[in-house]
């Protein structure tokens, strides 16, 4: 059904996230060397419909060359882990494991995109170490932040983060 909704649709971009059917949020990257032959056959399929491809994705070096492997066009770096440890002060370290797995991305010529617990006080950081991010996805944190100061305020404050 999601493909055929996809293809329905046809999104500039589609990412592929391996949640299990019930799931109710995401909470691991694909890994695209077990994967790789099932990856590449959703790919094709997206990609002859003209739709750019991502691939979430944990900050693996080796996640990310097998996700080159697939023929996607984008990873989205899962970045649930670089949000917990930033909010212990840890931002160095946090980020650190991202940084290689962009630079490889880039390496690759992948457009990298990332999401996951990114908000207002640790997207700056993140965005200031990978300047080549081309994308974010925020969903919770931007609407918690729209209830308490209204979403167009909202949106230019995270625009602010990314510049």
């Amino acid at each position: 059904k999601f493909i055929d909704l996809v293809l329905e649709v046809k999104p500039t971009q589609v990412t592929l996230v391996p949640d299990a059917v019930g799931q109710l949020t995401s909470d691991h990257g694909w890994d695209t060397i077990k994967y790789k032959d099932y990856l590449v056959e959703m790919i094709t399929i997206f990609k002859k419909a003209g739709i750019r491809t991502s691939i979430f994705c944990d900050p693996d070096v080796k996640m990310v060359e097998g996700a080159a492997a697939t023929g996607t066009d984008r990873i989205e770096l899962y970045t649930e882990s670089y949000a917990r440890q930033y909010a212990t002060g840890n931002k160095e370290s946090a980020v650190a494991p991202y940084v290689a797995a962009a630079v490889k991305a880039k390496e690759l010529g992948l457009g990298i995109n990332a999401g996951h617990d990114l908000d207002l006080q640790n997207l700056q950081y993140f965005k200031q170490n990978i300047p080549w991010l081309d994308e974010v996805s925020i969903g919770h944190a931007l609407v918690c932040d729209a209830i308490y100061l209204g979403l167009e305020n909202a949106v230019q404050l995270y625009k602010r983060q990314l510049k």
